[in-house]
């Protein structure tokens, strides 16, 4: 995409209006686009809009509930002015690293409006459909200013790069992965970095932006930088000439943009890396490549897909998953516009390198791990940047390229042939609504404020089961509904292990962790006994407890009977049973 101010005025002629031309006649294209977004992105989550307070994916429902509890902590941090980079809600008393962990906070702060008026959970669904359609929507502004002249070229470009299937896969529960909105503008800033000799201001600009997804979604980030630093590179070697005329000042606005990103950034990158609660890397996700049978299936969350594409591949993150009508339409037309255009073979160098490092280190084929060594092995998994992102969504590189090539495709190929084709191979990837399953409220414990009467501030609630990353999802909602007014310990969150790498939850495995392990593998509470009790007191002492609490449910019956073990008889308390701590 560097390429296509190069081949296009910065704004083509037949993408303005004419002289003369009511505003509103430009704008009624992009309202129309704008709505049509919309709508595909309700019909993403359509399962979700009659009841978002009661209802959760099916697919990772831990990682829906975090977002949820992300959503809390923005709303948190805006209401108490408190540090973003740092959660005392989780984990007390040593809190979590929100900058060492998925914390969204480009979204989750501007969202906090939202999240205050109406809750976590029906902010979840507004964000989640607004990531879908707002992606889509820069994606065809960026399109119409820079490439394309025709209107349904850049509206078709823009609902790929929104509504891909490996963009809508991620809706299952993974919102920063949907959330690229910025990216089509990063992209745009590149393309004018230094053109018009205003090096200065679009320098600041992209600084800006890089600020901006770096609190979104530093992945996303990195894979946009290595699929700009491989377009420039194959930019250079089409269109030397250009390259020889633009390096002075798109490198000086580069180094603006390195400053101004460098000044932003720096602290909350050192706080990250350095600051309480971090950790030195996550070996055990930066292994999971990408298998490359699954871009020629059908991603189960289309029209043309099914469940049972999972079970044939294996229930991997579907990055790529594009349809074999699409891959075998998109290479004819690569093909076929080749030599007419440096947009496209630039976009061909990207899907290559992209597709090949989505390998990571062993090659998947067919849903089977073989023996194939793949880049990040020949490379060495410590391979600077590269052992930063999990291998798989560089294929998120590969789902702009593509954008480009089918807008491309439609206004440089006029032919009926062609763009038939190309509805045809698109038509089998509309989105179908996602899949969803019921999610009980809190206990009215939570939701009717009974809580603070037995959670003095300072002090923390124990919920049995504590929040985990195997148990407590249902918990740890009850604290994202509860905006983070009183603190719990453990957690479902990444944090350093013993030896200082990165691991789910806390750094030590308590005692009243692995007795509650113990519940949920025999369904009943085990023998407790008096050293048992003696390190959960010492335990609840140190997180500072003040109450302990459990549903009053049948399913929780054995979490009931292991606090009474540990200490007395419980006190029926609206719809929970509660044991007051004096420790």
């Amino acid at each position: 995409m560097t390429t296509a101010l190069i081949e296009a005025p910065a704004r083509i002629a037949d993408a303005a209006p004419e002289a003369g031309a009511p505003a509103r006649a430009a704008r009624w294209p992009h309202l129309v686009a704008a709505g049509v977004y919309l709508a595909l992105g309700l019909v993403v989550m359509g399962r979700y809009l009659a009841d978002p307070n009661g209802t959760l994916t099916p697919q990772v429902p831990a990682d829906h509930t975090w977002f949820q509890w992300l959503l809390s902590h923005g709303a948190h941090v805006v209401r108490h002015l408190e540090n973003p980079l740092f959660s005392a809600a989780q984990n007390a008393p040593d809190g979590v690293n929100m900058m060492a962990n998925t914390s969204v906070l480009g979204v989750t702060i501007p969202l906090a409006p939202v999240t205050m008026l109406f809750g976590p959970r029906v902010a979840y669904v507004v964000w989640m459909v607004g990531a879908c359609a707002g992606t889509a929507m820069t994606a065809h502004w960026m399109l119409q200013r820079y490439l394309v002249r025709s209107r349904a070229a850049a509206f078709l470009g823009g609902a790929f790069a929104g509504f891909a299937p490996g963009i809508v896969h991620h809706a299952n529960g993974q919102p920063n992965f949907v959330s690229n909105f910025l990216i089509p503008l990063i992209v745009a800033a590149v393309i004018r970095l230094g053109i018009d000799g205003r090096w200065r201001r679009d320098g600041l600009v992209l600084g800006g932006l890089v600020t901006w997804q770096l609190f979104i979604n530093e992945e996303v980030l990195l894979v946009t930088a290595i699929a700009g630093a491989v377009m420039a590179f194959a930019w250079a070697a089409f269109r030397p000439d250009e390259a020889r005329r633009r390096w002075r000042s798109f490198g000086a606005a580069l180094g603006v943009t390195a400053v101004t990103a460098g000044v932003l950034c720096a602290y909350p990158i050192w706080f990250q890396f350095h600051g309480p609660g971090s950790f030195s890397g996550m070996p055990a996700f930066n292994t999971w490549g990408e298998d490359p049978v699954t871009w020629v299936t059908f991603a189960r969350d289309t029209v043309a897909g099914s469940p049972a594409a999972e079970l044939t591949q294996g229930r991997t993150e579907q990055n790529s998953w594009f349809g074999w009508p699409l891959v075998l339409v998109l290479t004819v037309i690569t093909t076929m516009l080749w030599r007419r255009t440096a947009v496209v073979r630039t976009a061909a160098v990207v899907t290559g390198v992209a597709a090949v490092l989505s390998i990571g280190p062993a090659l998947r084929f067919g849903g089977e791990l073989t023996a194939i060594p793949g880049p990040q092995a020949l490379l060495g998994e410590d391979f600077p940047v590269l052992n930063l992102a999990m291998p798989s969504r560089m294929t998120y590189a590969v789902i702009g390229a593509f954008a480009v090539v089918l807008a491309l495709a439609w206004d440089r190929l006029p032919a009926r042939t062609v763009r038939a084709a190309i509805v045809l191979a698109l038509v089998p990837l509309i989105p179908q609504p996602l899949p969803a399953m019921p999610d009980g409220a809190p206990p009215r414990f939570i939701t009717s404020g009974t809580w603070r009467a037995y959670v003095p501030e300072g002090k923390t609630m124990i919920t049995l089961p504590l929040p985990s990353n195997w148990a407590g999802r249902d918990q740890l909602s009850w604290h994202a509904w509860a905006r983070h007014e009183y603190a719990v310990p453990e957690g479902y969150f990444l944090g350093p292990d013993p030896d200082g790498a990165g691991h789910m939850g806390p750094t030590h495995l308590s005692r009243t962790t692995v007795l509650v392990h113990l519940t949920i593998e025999a369904g009943a509470a085990p023998a407790v006994s008096a050293e048992d009790r003696s390190a959960v007191r010492a335990e609840v002492a140190r997180w500072n407890g003040a109450v302990v609490v459990v549903r009053d449910t049948a399913g929780d019956r054995a979490y009931r009977d292991l606090a009474e073990q540990l200490f007395g008889p419980g006190e029926s308390v609206d719809d929970v049973w509660i044991w007051k701590l004096d420790l």
